[in-house]
């Protein structure tokens, strides 16, 4: 059973519910035989996926739905192996090279010369090039990024290139000079709420106008979100209204339980305790940074106003320990433990030295 989210997206450019200028200048694009490479940009939840698959399908035809997940074994300069997966149909790639952390430029390199040296089989096919939809591109490495570049000159004729990114910010100068900068807003809490009344009629639930805004408004612009939370209220409840408590998700549930822990006892017995919530929480797949974030945003309204913008400080340094490193725990631990000395220190009126 197919969750909500997948079973009502959109498959074609003319379906998608807002943002119509760019489904416009999309199809343009795709129908003028002189596509470029594309980078797409914006909040996670705004419908970049989506955009992308109805292009592609613009591009080359229904055909580009019948994917399929292969396994390829890259070998790095010391002789390692890298176990990776690819999504792909005749016409396109898909892949996410920053799940191999620091090893992704040998997947970019290997696997794009492959593509782009190989040309289209399908000789019925309406484009001679082949697409690659590299995602999390702003997750890249340096390096990665340079062999990026490199291949997109010597291979333009056989490979275009979609990248999805969430900021432009650390993707190099010389990527985003080569390609069409096409940045996709979050959708407004107005559009989400008519988005979920839409699935709530084809589902056959109850109308509740009230509900929808309140999900719109607590999913933070973000409709993937919206969509789980209001598939979530209908399963857990018969009948609906504007006073239906909307659940967190599970993992978000958790990171309050951390917070609360921090909060209420300061010590290495405490400290072990939340390591363990920490690592239930990377094991269900759960993004280190989007834990140190949430929960961040679950201490603020706990703690002193003068305690808030030295936490921020110290939560913004290990977001970037966390990009830098490959041991992420280690990383979130070291956040836990500074957090309690701070407000320990707050607690007690001692003047810390934040720099320690």
């Amino acid at each position: 059973m197919a969750l909500l989210v997948d079973k009502h997206r959109p498959r074609t450019l003319e379906t998608l519910t807002y943002h119509s200028d760019l489904s416009d200048r999309l199809r343009s694009l795709a129908a003028s035989g002189d596509f470029p490479h594309l980078l797409i940009y914006g909040p996670s939840g705004a419908g970049k996926k989506t955009r992308i698959t109805a292009t592609l399908r613009a591009l080359y035809g229904p055909g580009v739905e019948k994917i399929k997940i292969d396994s390829r074994v890259f070998r790095t300069t010391s002789n390692r192996k890298l176990e990776f997966n690819i999504v792909s149909s005749n016409y396109h790639l898909e892949i996410t090279p920053s799940d191999v952390g620091n090893y992704d430029r040998v997947v970019v390199q290997d696997l794009l010369k492959e593509v782009a040296q190989t040309q289209q089989v399908d000789l019925a096919a309406k484009q001679r090039f082949k697409v690659v939809v590299i995602n999390e591109a702003d997750h890249l490495t340096r390096d990665a990024q340079a062999a990026l570049r490199r291949t997109m000159e010597k291979y333009s004729p056989n490979l275009r290139l979609i990248l999805l990114a969430n900021s432009t910010s650390n993707i190099i100068a010389p990527i985003r000079s080569r390609c069409l900068l096409v940045r996709v807003a979050a959708p407004t809490e107005g559009e989400i709420a008519s988005v979920l009344a839409k699935v709530g009629k084809k589902e056959g639930y109850k109308s509740c106008e009230g509900l929808e805004k309140m999900i719109a408004k607590e999913s933070g612009r973000n409709l993937r979100r919206a969509l789980l939370m209001f598939e979530a209220v209908h399963a857990q409840n018969d009948n609906v209204s504007e006073k239906t408590s909307i659940p967190p998700p599970d993992w978000e549930a958790l990171i309050e339980v951390i917070a609360k822990e921090m909060i209420e006892e300061r010590s290495p017995q405490r400290i072990l305790q939340v390591r363990a919530k920490l690592y239930d929480l990377l094991t269900h797949c759960i993004p280190a940074t989007t834990i140190l974030k949430t929960l961040t945003f679950k201490l603020m309204p706990k703690i002193d106003d003068a305690l808030k913008a030295e936490v921020v400080r110290w939560s913004a340094f290990y977001e970037h320990r966390i990009r830098m490193g490959s041991k992420v725990i280690f990383h979130l631990e070291a956040f836990v433990a500074k957090f309690m000395r701070l407000y320990e220190g707050n607690l007690m009126g001692m003047d810390i030295d934040f720099d320690d």
